[in-house]
């Protein structure tokens, strides 16, 4: 099925037509704008050219989508699995409270990607973003893996302030030499100069393979790992013990 969006065609309107077809094989084209573009969608393939809407993807359940564009906030929100693919760079919020399934971003991100993440059992999503993200990356991450790659730095920092804010679950690799600055007690660094998590390297090997960068000049650099720091746990925050 292919549809032609444009200014003109309301995203009720698509995602209807996207939800009902019988088609597992889905392209949109002119995309503009549109939002919840996949939602609660499984076993289709969407690709789109253009730029989607907010939450694009949200609750998907195993369906896969691939953005030839930019896409805007809250990528993946609440998505139980699946797989999102943007070939641009990324809004806000990307994997808002998601459960599970892999988002891909080969460009930036904006603020607070990864916010309330959290996985279950054999539930672990990922987020891998090629460029640099806004603050508030894995505000209170409670599972998952997150990297992000640091590709197009421009002098820029690699995140922005306030990374791991309320982390209590799940780990973040940034591929940076330097220290991330405003880290919350909370949480820990730990400067690897190599990875051998093998878990992780499959992950960077795919995003490499699927985006186009050099796989051995993203698994030769060093990465800082962030964790939560269990001495000092940021559930006492809310529970009592």
């Amino acid at each position: 099925m292919r549809i032609t969006a444009g200014a003109d065609l309301h995203f009720q309107k698509l995602n209807e037509a996207v939800k009902n077809t019988v088609d597992n094989e889905i392209t949109i084209d002119n995309c503009i704008g549109q939002r919840y573009i996949g939602a609660g969608v499984s076993g289709k393939r969407i690709v789109i050219n253009g730029t989607p809407g907010n939450a694009l993807g949200a609750y998907m359940n195993g369906a896969s989508i691939e953005v030839y564009g930019n896409a805007q906030d809250a990528i993946g929100d609440t998505m139980n699995g699946g797989s999102i693919e943007v070939y641009g760079n990324a809004g806000d919020a990307v994997g808002y409270a998601m459960r599970g399934g892999r988002i891909y971003i080969k460009g930036d991100a904006g603020y607070r990607v990864g916010i309330h993440m959290k996985a279950y059992k054999e539930h672990k999503p990922v987020i891998v973003i090629g460029g640099r993200t806004g603050s508030f990356l894995g505000e209170y991450q409670a599972g998952g893996i997150l990297i992000v790659l640091g590709n197009g730095l421009n002098g820029q920092p690699i995140i922005g302030n306030f990374c791991g804010t309320g982390m209590h679950g799940g780990e973040m690799y940034l591929r940076t030499n330097e220290v991330p600055k405003l880290l919350p007690k909370q949480v820990k660094a730990e400067r690897i100069e190599k990875l051998e998590n093998q878990e992780v390297i499959a992950i960077i090997a795919d995003y490499c393979k699927k985006m186009g960068y050099d796989e051995e000049e993203m698994l030769k650099s060093s990465y800082y790992r962030i964790t939560p720091d269990t001495d000092n746990p940021y559930k006492t925050m809310y529970t009592n013990n």
